[in-house]
């Protein structure tokens, strides 16, 4: 029982993705200007962002396939080939996350997520499925692994996006992380010409003895010779001049004339040439020059590494020893003297007016309010707003020097939306009160001023002077009229009539209605508008002119009729004129009021004829009834005969 137990126990230990397969807990991947380190470690994203950051890093961006495959490398590293683990998927995070808050973007090849280092966002991308919109939470992206299969740089894993986890909870299948560190440059690894072995330590504090770049910065350990003899040194990747980094060593290391050439080629580059005495040394091919390390060859064309970026070309300097980058026209070299910038020409001031900086040019543009002159960039001339058919203002508009302002015309005034539309200034209600001395009447455009019975316009039109007036028979409409200017000044006919102007008024006047004619030998005495008694009706005296004036006094707006108030005699004629006009449309209204009630009465008779004739008739109508008569006794037998009466 005990041994079956054991047994159990053993297998369950060799089942776990951990048992005899880490012997490494991390691979480190150096390529380009950037290192990738792959972890075990059951954390959250935030502890292993955290752990990253503590050596200068970051969780690893995968900006490019290519970057991904150099993951992909490091992965396969960390699972070690050749040793089975448990059929199960692992996932490692990388570092590309979207914030609490912040939707699902599906139109975008990040879907809305960003990677922790900053930078743009990039095109490339390796979904697993559909990220979930998910906008209450923050959301974290891992690479999918089988941890039973070697990793493939042909099939490059897959992103899955998920909770980022919390402490003590890293997520679902989380085992592990990758981080990214980056760097001015890197140096070639050593070469060894002789036994020994080599071995790097990064500044982000991982070690390996296998890179295919060393990071600037890095240091080499390096021992020389067997078990009986080791010989140490030491080396530092340095900078010897810009985008330059070397060892700063000469020759190859631990050389053996024991072997000569034979062994690693004798830590040369290209070609190894031995000596008679054992020695040898390292050569270059055609086209080819040895380095000062005295190992490494490069082209003696400068150019042909491609060391200039971008739009820059490359010229090799004399000799083949050194080399300029070039940049097109519009463009410059950077610090670098590797790479070109835009020139920005619009500081030059090229253009008359604005100057547009675009890559590797330029282009004019005219003020608003200006329009290229002719074809090209040339100079700008005015536009006129004002010109027929453009001109924005509702009335009138004046054209300036690249603008243009809206007046109005005497009457109106500039809305104040967008000080192209005219609307009537009411000069009735001005800030100064009413330009007249009585009666203000406003209209489109213009006003009018009138006075109260017993008065009349003074020749200035706006004040009011007493006056009387004899009113001679009409037989019939009135011809004259009169006119006046806007400053309300109005010059009275020799007869009334009712305006007939086309144009609306604003005020609340009713059209005139003409005042009875009243006889030669009356005389009408205006009554002084201050010795009116405050019982007798206020007409409104006004000068009728081509305008239809109106006004709304508060007994109009309580029968809803419009009327205009003409000149009266006097008080008393008014009243009996409204008295008059009253019982007539009362007797007209109870003449209606008869009429309508005949019309019932007549109807309804009608209507009782009709049913009495459609009434069905009984047929007992057809026979006359006698009077009844009272019944005699019953005789005792009906059938026997009477005596005395034959049969």
């Amino acid at each position: 029982m005990a041994t079956s137990t054991s047994l159990l126990l053993l297998l369950l230990l060799l089942s776990q993705p951990w048992a005899g397969t880490r012997a490494e807990t991390e691979a480190v991947v150096c390529a380009g200007t950037a290192c990738y380190t792959a972890h075990w470690g059951k954390l959250n994203a935030a502890e292993a962002q955290v752990l990253c950051s503590k050596n200068g890093g970051n969780l690893a961006t995968v900006r490019t396939e290519k970057e991904a495959q150099h993951i992909q490398r490091a992965l396969a590293q960390l699972l070690q080939p050749g040793v089975p683990l448990a059929p199960r998927m692992g996932k490692f995070w990388i570092g590309l996350q979207r914030e609490k808050g912040k939707c699902l973007q599906p139109s975008l090849p990040l879907k809305g997520f960003s990677w922790v280092g900053g930078g743009e966002d990039t095109l490339y991308a390796n979904w697993h499925k559909e990220a979930k919109n998910s906008c209450i939470s923050r959301r974290c992206v891992s690479l999918m692994l089988d941890l039973s299969l070697s990793p493939l740089t042909s099939s490059l894993p897959k992103w899955s996006e998920g909770p980022c986890g919390s402490q003590g909870s890293p997520g679902s299948n989380i085992e592990g992380f990758v981080c990214k560190f980056s760097f001015k440059g890197m140096c070639r690894p050593l070469a060894l010409g002789g036994p020994g072995w080599v071995n790097y330590t990064t500044p982000f504090q991982a070690t390996s003895s296998s890179l295919e770049a060393v990071p600037f910065a890095s240091v080499a350990n390096v021992a020389c010779g067997d078990e009986d003899k080791i010989e140490k040194h030491f080396f530092l990747c340095k900078e010897k001049a810009t985008d330059v980094f070397d060892w700063g060593s000469s020759g190859p290391l631990c050389i053996s004339s024991e072997y000569g050439c034979n062994f690693n080629n004798g830590g040369c580059q290209q070609d190894c040439f031995e000596g008679g005495d054992g020695s040898f040394r390292c050569g270059c091919r055609p086209g080819y020059r040895l380095l000062d390390d005295l190992v490494t060859c490069t082209s003696r064309n400068p150019c042909s590494s491609n060391p200039c970026r971008g739009a820059a070309t490359c010229v090799p300097g004399p000799l083949g020893k050194n080399y300029t980058c070039h940049c097109p026209q519009g463009y410059q070299l950077d610090s670098t003297h590797r790479d070109c910038v835009d020139v920005d020409e619009c500081q030059d001031s090229p253009c008359a007016q604005e100057c547009v900086n675009a890559p590797g040019g330029f282009r004019c543009q005219c003020w608003v309010g200006y329009e290229p002159s002719g074809p090209g960039e040339g100079a700008c001339q005015d536009v006129d707003e004002c010109a027929p058919g453009r001109s924005p203002c509702a009335q009138d508009c004046t054209n300036t020097d690249g603008s243009f302002y809206c007046s109005c015309k005497d009457g109106y005034v500039l809305a104040e939306e967008d000080n192209t539309q005219c609307q009537d200034m009411d000069e009735c209600e001005g800030p100064e009160g009413s330009p007249c001395d009585s009666l203000c009447f406003n209209m489109q455009g213009s006003f009018r001023c009138g006075c109260l019975p017993g008065w009349e316009l003074a020749p200035d039109g706006v004040s009011c002077i007493k006056g009387s007036m004899s009113l001679q028979p009409s037989a019939g409409p009135p011809q004259g009229e009169n006119t006046g200017d806007r400053q309300g000044r109005f010059v009275p006919s020799a007869t009334m009539s009712s305006p007939t102007g086309d144009l609306k008024s604003t005020s609340k006047v009713a059209p005139a209605m003409r005042k009875p004619s009243l006889p030669l030998n009356v005389s009408v005495t205006l009554v002084p508008l201050k010795t009116l008694a405050p019982s007798e009706p206020h007409g409104v005296g006004m000068e009728p002119s081509n305008y239809h004036p109106t006004a709304t006094t508060s007994h109009e707006e309580s029968t809803g009729g419009d009327f205009m108030v003409q000149q009266r005699d006097d008080g008393t004629d008014g009243q009996k004129l409204l008295l008059f006009c009253i019982l007539g449309t009362v007797v007209a209204i109870l003449l209606l009021l008869a009429l309508a009630l005949g019309l019932l009465v007549y109807r309804k008779r009608k209507a009782k004829r009709k049913e009495k004739e459609k009434k069905p008739q009984n047929a007992a109508d057809s026979y006359s009834w006698v009077p009844e008569r009272a019944e005699s006794r019953a005789m005792e037998n009906q059938y026997s005969l009477t005596p005395g009466m034959d049969c």
